[in-house]
């Protein structure tokens, strides 16, 4: 039985990352399975995902080296080791909003989704902490009036829970692409409305100007762009005529749980392959 880890990089641009981080996988006899990476802005970004033979994986070796590492190249290395058989551990990031966190935890109640487990809520603000004591999950609320301290907490909070994905329900804040590349293809987020028409937060109040005639919301893969991420689900409704904006808001938010509970279905039970920015299922 193989078994599989994600290794992450991320630092200032330098040359020879790549060949020192490879070949130290290859003296631990890894197999790369797949390796993205991204310079933005004079930031470099990698992903590994590498796999073993059974017994070949040492964690604490790998981890002590990559850590080794590191320090050598003044790059921050983060391993993530994926137990066989083991439930995807799921983190929900919420604002104030209801109707997304509730669904999932209630399909999580009811086993509509078996191959995974929420294990925390994390939210910028404090109203729903009784919906997630409700379901006896550690609520953590960080504010975010500073980003970059607050993603620091939020991926410390990852990582002590184990976190393998990230659902943002309505979670009203934007992640830093320093963020998003720790979990890259793994935070599923929900827009409202049909991307790539009228993506940033007043989508619905959009639709509603431009006049459209069919309206909708998007559940897709969280990218370094805003609003552009790899689609992996959506759903429509029928604007009629002489509907309100509140209409039109009532109308997608009904939508909106529906569909993002739908793309983490589609996450747990296929393997999703993303290829230039577009997600198959294989």
């Amino acid at each position: 039985m193989q078994r599989y880890a994600t290794i992450t990089v991320i630092g200032r641009d330098k040359t020879g990352v790549i060949a020192r981080v490879t070949n130290f996988l290859f003296q631990q006899k890894a197999n790369i399975e797949a390796l993205e990476e991204a310079v933005t802005r004079g930031q470099f970004s990698m992903a590994i995902q590498a796999s073993w033979l059974d017994g070949q994986l040492k964690p604490a070796t790998l981890k002590r080296g990559l850590n080794a590492l590191g320090k050598e190249l003044g790059m921050e290395m983060r391993l993530r080791l994926t137990e066989p058989g083991r439930k995807q551990r799921m983190a929900l990031m919420v604002t104030r909003e209801s109707a997304c966190p509730e669904a999932m935890l209630a399909a999580f109640r009811k086993g509509q989704l078996k191959q995974a487990e929420p294990v925390v809520v994390i939210s910028n603000r404090a109203e729903l902490k009784a919906l997630a004591h409700q379901h006896k999950l550690p609520f953590v609320h960080i504010p975010w009036n500073d980003r970059k301290r607050a993603e620091k907490k939020a991926l410390r909070v990852l990582e002590t829970h184990e976190v393998d994905f990230v659902v943002l329900a309505r979670f009203m804040k934007i992640l830093s692409p320093d963020f998003v590349w720790r979990y890259k293809n793994k935070i599923i987020n929900i827009h409202p409305s049909l991307l790539p028409s009228f993506p940033g937060p007043q989508a619905y109040r959009q639709a509603y100007e431009h006049g459209v005639k069919i309206a909708g919301v998007t559940a897709h893969f969280v990218s370094m762009q805003l609003d552009e991420g790899p689609v992996i689900a959506q759903e429509s409704f029928h604007i009629k005529s002489g509907m309100t904006l509140k209409q039109i808001v009532t109308a997608g938010q009904q939508c909106e749980a529906k569909t993002l509970l739908k793309a983490v279905k589609i996450y747990l039970t296929k393997r999703l392959d993303v290829h230039w920015g577009v997600v198959k299922e294989v």
